[in-house]
């Protein structure tokens, strides 16, 4: 099988076979959901980090009766679903950040029953962006790296986080390397193509990943590019791991070239120092790495990475998605919308719901009508 179908079949489903044989070698493997959590600690340990997904789910009854009202996000809803029907019993532990309000609910209702991962931590993250932050997500790093051990019996060592930190620095070029051929004017990829290779880069072992990420590289870079496409587009906005929303617009004959998103360019873009203490260099990449709306006074360098991502994909217009009830992504994207504008960058706003795409016919309609309105 060749690599690029090898990888785009780990976004199907949550186990795969790569996680499969991890554990069945003995290996532990601890589950995370958020990219400000540095998974370098992680795989220091020994550990298979794993990003938490809401994929496969098809409802979110249990998730509903422990959720309040102010966490509406039908994605931290699908993630406890899933916690509490079992799909995750695969992971020996569960590590969240104060991501958002929606997540943290999501974190103290799991942790709240009866039958809960062995290991659980929270790892608290500033909201502002400063020297007093970065030493204060530093000690935090530490909290979480002495309970790993604790927990687990090993030993994080400067040896293997620096192992760890050019293993993860390696993934990162290379995933660069991926976006950079996707600004093309005939890109190998498609969108959807490209997003199920990064949810696989958080799904299996990452030193066996960038080795089929090479031969990816190797594999499509011969391809015959894409050019019967109607319009260049960038994707912004909340978590999305789901291939299909990038399919579905694709489907209308856009062709989607570039992205600011966790699941996408925010989580990887950013390298680690590889000199000096390897735990400062680790949190330092983390605490100053592209933001999410989450943190506070940080909208300008969102703004101009967007804008820089735009002009280098040569994009057509941009659709500034958010998912029901996120309001740090929604106050984000109106102000991104209403700055692209400005900048003559056309921009389409466009509020969904985490999951199966029951909405997908209002969303086809809106993309479409977002090309006709570029004249393309």
């Amino acid at each position: 099988m060749k690599a690029s179908e090898e990888l785009s079949k780990l976004a199907e489903t949550l186990s795969n076979p790569f996680v499969e044989s991890w554990k069945k070698d003995g290996g532990k493997v601890v589950g995370f959901a958020c990219s400000y959590l540095p998974e370098e600690i992680i795989y220091a340990a020994g550990i298979l980090p794993y990003r938490l997904r809401g994929t496969g789910c098809v409802g979110i009854t249990i998730a509903d009766a422990y959720l309040s009202r102010i966490a509406h996000c039908s994605f931290a809803r699908s993630v406890l679903e899933l916690g509490l029907t079992s799909e995750y019993d695969f992971l020996d532990g569960v590590v969240f950040t104060n991501g958002c309000d929606h997540m943290r609910r999501a974190y103290d209702n799991w942790k709240a029953q009866e039958k809960t991962p062995p290991f659980m931590h929270l790892l608290p993250i500033p909201h502002v962006v400063s020297d007093e932050g970065l030493k204060w997500y530093r000690e935090e790093a530490v909290a979480f790296k002495e309970h790993l051990e604790e927990s687990f019996g090993v030993e994080v060592t400067d040896e293997s986080l620096n192992e760890a930190i050019s293993v993860y620095n390696e993934t990162r070029s290379l995933l660069k390397q991926l976006y950079e051929l996707r600004t093309r004017k005939a890109p190998p990829i498609t969108g959807a193509e490209a997003l199920k290779i990064v949810v696989a880069s958080v799904s299996m072992p990452r030193d066996r990943y960038n080795q089929m990420l090479k031969e990816l590289l190797d594999e499509i870079s011969g391809r015959e590019g894409i050019s019967d496409y109607r319009a260049r587009l960038m994707i912004v906005g909340s978590v999305n791991d789901d291939p299909a929303l990038v399919q579905l617009i694709e489907d209308t004959g856009g062709l989607v070239v570039a992205d600011s998103m966790c699941f996408g360019a925010r989580f990887f873009w950013d390298l680690s120092e590889e000199k000096g203490d390897p735990l400062d260099s680790i949190t330092a990449r983390y605490y100053y790495h592209i933001s999410c709306p989450r943190m506070f006074g940080e909208y300008p360098e969102r703004l101009d990475f967007v804008k820089d991502m735009a002009k280098k994909a040569g994009v057509d217009g941009v659709i500034l998605q958010a998912i029901r009830y996120c309001d740090l992504h929604g106050v984000d994207n109106a102000m991104l919308q209403k700055d692209l504008e400005e900048e003559g960058i056309f921009a389409l706003r466009l509020e969904r719901e985490y999951g199966p795409l029951a909405d997908m016919g209002r969303i086809r309609t809106r993309v479409q009508a977002f090309i006709e309105r570029m004249g393309r």
